[in-house]
C-alpha cells in the first residue's frame, strides 16, 4: 500500500486505445506505431497491482524501461501514461512538443487545498497561466528583484546560524556534545527565508521551532498536514466509479478542513498587507502582488484568490525544495569526506577565516557548484515529472493520443550509463570536466531537477542562491561528524511525491572560526 501512495504523480493518467509497437501500412501509407504497452494490466486498476511490493515507483519503472525501451505505456486506473527515460525523447517532448505537453495534471487534494485552478502550478496552459508566468519571472523572481531582497534573505540566514551556534554549545548530562538534526534545521532556515521574502514574516521558522508564536505553529501544522494529505492516493483521481469510497475514509473531509484553515490564514495575512499605512516597507512578494493586481488581466479569476494562490505556490516550491536539497547535499558530503574537505579548502582559500561567506563569494565557489549539481543529479526533488498531452502528437517515433499523460522518469534519466560515467557514484568532479557545461536550468535534458519546458520552475535562481549561501557558511563555519563515525542513512521516504530523506540527519558540529563571527 505504501508504494501505491507514492504513485500520486502517476495515478491520474487518461486511457488511450490499446497500444501496439508495430508499424503497419494502408494503401502504401505508413501508419506511425504506438509505443509498446506493459503487459499484465487488470480491469479497472490497470497496472497498479504491480507496485505493491514496496519497491519505489521510479525503480519499478526503470526495470520496465530495460524491457520495453525508452518509451512505453502503462495504465493506472482509468488513465494511461507514456513513461519516458531517454534524453533524446525527453528533449523532443520539451522542444518540438513543448506546447502540447504544457499542462500539469492536478489531483483532488491539490484542488481542495491549494487553489489549483488559480495557481501557476496547476492551472492549464492559457492566457491566464501566461500572465502568471510573466509575473513570476519578471516581477517576483527576476534578477533585479532577487538583488533587492538579498538583504532580507541574508539577515534571516544569519539569525538561523546564530541559533545553530548556540546549539553547538549545549552538552549532554555526561558532558558530551549534543547531536543536531540538520534536516530539521534546514527546514527552519528555509521557512525563515521564504516566509520573510513572500509574506514579510520575520524569524518565522525560528518561532515555529521555539513554539513561541501560536500562529506560526498553527501554520506549520497546516502545511505538514497538506503535505501528508497530498501524498494520498484517492480513488476519485484513479477510478471515479469508486470515488464514493473516499468519503468513508475521512480524507476528503480532512482535505476540505485543511484547505479552509489555510485559506483563513492566507486571507488574514492579505488583509494585513492591504491595511499597511505606508509604502516604505513594501518589500515582500505579497506587497508586489497587491501593487500589480489591479493592472493585471485576470481572465475572470478573483483578485484575492489570484494573490493567495501565487504566494502559496511560491511557498510550496521554495520551502520544501530547498530543505530537501540541502539535506541530501550534506548527507552525501558526510558519506564522501574527500568532497567535503575539498569544498572547505576551496572556501578557506577564497574567504579565509576572518570573515563569513557572503553572497558575492558564491559565484567563485566552482567546486561547491559542482557538488550541488551532482547531488541534484542523484537526488532530484522529484524522481518523476508529469505532464498532460493536450492533443495528438508524435514522440520518439510513436503516435501519442491527446489526453495521454507523460511521465518522465528523472531518476533513470539522470543515472543513464549512456550519458554519465559511473552514474551511480557521487562524483562532483564530473561537472568540472566532461559535463562542465551542463546546468540545472532545464536547457540540458540529461539533468532536469527543476523540470523543463514552459513549466520549468521559475524559482531556480532564488533556490540556488539560497542553497549556495547556506551550504557554504555551514561548511566554512563547522567541522562535522556523524554519531559514532557511522555513514549517513540515505533511505528515501516511500510515501508522497517528493524525494525526502526518510530519517533525521543528526550530526555533531564543532565551530572552527572565531566566536565573534557567529554573533551577527
Amino acid at each position: 500500500m505504501a508504494a501505491l501512495l507514492a504513485l500520486v504523480l502517476v495515478y491520474n493518467l487518461r486511457i488511450t486505445k490499446s497500444s501496439s509497437s508495430k508499424t503497419t501500412s494502408l494503401k502504401g501509407k505508413k501508419i506511425i506505431a504506438r509505443p509498446p504497452a506493459v503487459t499484465g494490466a487488470w480491469p479497472v486498476l490497470g497496472h497498479l497491482h504491480l507496485f505493491g511490493s514496496g519497491e519505489h515507483p521510479h525503480e519499478m519503472l526503470s526495470k520496465f524501461a530495460e524491457k520495453y525501451g525508452p518509451a512505453f505505456t502503462m495504465k493506472f486506473g482509468k488513465h494511461t501514461t507514456l513513461v519516458v527515460s531517454d534524453t533524446r525523447v525527453v528533449k523532443e517532448c520539451f522542444t518540438t512538443n513543448d506546447t502540447l505537453f504544457s499542462n500539469r495534471p492536478s489531483t483532488i487534494a491539490f484542488d481542495l487545498m491549494t487553489y489549483a485552478t488559480d495557481s501557476i502550478a496547476f492551472t492549464p496552459y492559457s492566457p491566464y497561466w501566461r500572465e502568471l508566468r510573466k509575473i513570476s519571472t519578471l516581477k517576483l523572481l527576476s534578477n533585479n528583484r532577487l538583488e533587492s531582497i538579498k538583504q532580507l534573505r541574508t539577515s534571516e540566514v544569519s539569525v538561523c546560524f546564530k541559533e545553530l551556534y548556540e546549539l553547538t554549545n549545549k552538552k549532554s548530562d555526561n558532558g558530551e556534545p549534543v547531536p543536531i538534526d540538520l534536516k530539521r534545521w534546514f527546514d527552519e532556515v528555509s521557512n525563515n527565508v521564504t516566509m520573510r521574502v513572500i509574506f514579510g514574516k520575520q524569524n518565522f521558522g525560528s518561532k515555529i521551532v521555539r513554539g513561541e508564536d501560536q500562529e506560526a505553529v498553527h501554520y506549520k501544522k497546516i502545511m505538514d498536514e497538506l503535505s501528508r494529505l497530498s501524498s494520498l492516493t484517492m480513488l476519485s483521481d484513479m477510478v471515479p466509479l469508486l470515488g464514493w469510497l473516499d468519503y468513508f475514509k475521512g480524507d476528503l473531509k480532512a482535505m476540505k478542513r485543511n484547505g479552509k484553515e489555510l485559506n483563513s490564514i492566507l486571507q488574514k495575512w492579505l488583509e494585513e498587507h492591504k491595511s499597511k499605512k505606508s509604502s516604505h516597507d513594501r518589500q515582500d512578494f505579497m506587497d508586489v502582488m497587491l501593487s500589480i493586481s489591479k493592472e493585471t488581466q485576470l481572465y475572470g479569476h478573483d483578485q484575492d484568490t489570484f494573490i493567495k494562490a501565487t504566494c502559496l505556490a511560491m511557498i510550496m516550491g521554495g520551502t520544501n525544495s530547498t530543505e530537501v536539497a540541502l539535506t541530501w547535499i550534506l548527507s552525501l558530503l558526510m558519506n564522501n569526506r574527500y568532497a567535503l574537505h575539498k569544498a572547505r579548502q576551496e572556501i578557506d582559500l577564497l574567504v579565509g577565516k576572518d570573515r563569513q561567506v557572503e553572497d558575492s563569494d558564491v559565484k567563485n565557489l566552482t567546486y561547491m557548484n559542482a557538488i550541488i549539481k551532482e547531488t541534484m543529479r542523484l537526488y532530484p526533488l522529484g524522481f518523476l515529472l508529469e505532464r498532460d498531452a493536450k492533443e495528438d502528437c508524435e514522440v520518439g517515433g510513436f503516435n501519442i493520443e491527446g489526453g495521454t499523460r507523460l511521465l518522465i522518469n528523472v531518476w533513470k534519466l539522470q543515472r543513464d550509463p549512456n550519458v554519465w560515467t559511473d552514474p551511480m557514484e557521487f562524483k562532483p568532479e564530473r561537472f568540472l570536466t566532461e559535463n562542465a557545461d551542463i546546468d540545472v536550468g532545464g536547457q540540458h535534458f540529461e539533468l532536469l531537477p527543476f523540470g523543463a519546458g514552459r513549466r520549468v520552475c521559475p524559482g531556480v535562481s532564488f533556490a540556488l542562491q539560497f542553497m549556495h549561501l547556506v551550504l557554504a557558511r555551514l561548511i566554512h563555519g563547522y567541522d562535522m561528524e556523524t554519531i559514532n563515525g557511522e555513514d549517513v542513512d540515505l533511505s528515501v521516504s516511500s510515501e508522497g511525491h517528493v524525494n525526502i530523506k526518510s530519517t533525521p540527519l543528526e550530526l555533531i558540529l564543532t565551530p572552527r572560526l572565531h566566536p565573534k563571527l557567529y554573533d551577527c
